[in-house]
């Protein structure tokens, strides 16, 4: 069967992987960029477009950055990873963060209470909004991807909760040297996550410590 994975999610030394206040602005909240400072000058996140000088960074931390998109047939993400909005969808065209070729080029689940039509881009990427819980929204995702795996994309409620119903295989944590105090935190509810997964860190030059999450038995 077809794998349940997290690449590349960014958390701070107290396990936020968000602050507070997210805005069409501050897609972090008050986290701004700091989060993913590591990331920016990896070879891979440059090939994403991201802006920077020369081609990029090619070690430990391009590695395992550039994990995120082999053999993957579908992402599921929360809502507040597509966009700022809450409640009801407003008329407003927002389309997500990526402009009109977003780097998914997947089917990509988006879990909302407030259900809309599919939304096509370039690429192949192709939005699907759903009220699901994980165990439905996996279902419809191993329908999607056929034989390859699936990304539990984010944000942090979303891997939370697929956590929580103990259905991620493998997961890749980037701890960054930062405190932020509040935001959406990971780890609450999680008591035990150890007893489930196999962990092992690698430290990395840029400060970061990359932790790897893996089932006994999956190869992860």
């Amino acid at each position: 069967m077809s794998q349940v994975r997290v690449h590349n999610l960014s958390l701070s030394l107290d396990g936020f992987g968000t602050g507070e206040g997210q805005s069409l602005e501050e897609p972090f909240g008050h986290a701004g960029h700091r989060l993913m400072s590591w990331a920016f000058p990896t070879r891979t996140f440059r090939e994403m477009g991201l802006p920077g000088q020369g081609p990029g960074t090619t070690g430990i931390d391009d590695v395992l950055a550039s994990r995120w998109d082999r053999g993957i047939g579908v992402e599921i993400m929360g809502r507040h990873k597509f966009g700022p909005q809450r409640g009801p969808w407003p008329d407003d065209g927002w389309r997500g963060w990526w402009g009109e070729d977003p780097p998914f080029h997947t089917p990509v689940i988006v879990l909302t209470h407030h259900p809309r039509p599919p939304l096509v881009m370039k690429g192949g990427t192709r939005f699907e909004f759903l009220d699901a819980s994980p165990e439905e929204a996996l279902a419809r995702a191993r329908e999607l991807a056929g034989d390859l795996d699936v990304r539990i994309g984010g944000g942090v409620q979303a891997v939370r909760e697929f956590l929580a119903a103990d259905l991620v295989d493998s997961m890749h944590l980037a701890v960054v040297p930062i405190v932020l105090g509040r935001g959406e935190r990971l780890w609450d509810g999680l008591e035990g996550l150890e007893q489930r997964l196999a962990v092992e860190s690698v430290a990395s030059g840029s400060g970061l410590t990359h932790l790897l999450f893996s089932r006994p038995g999956t190869g992860g």
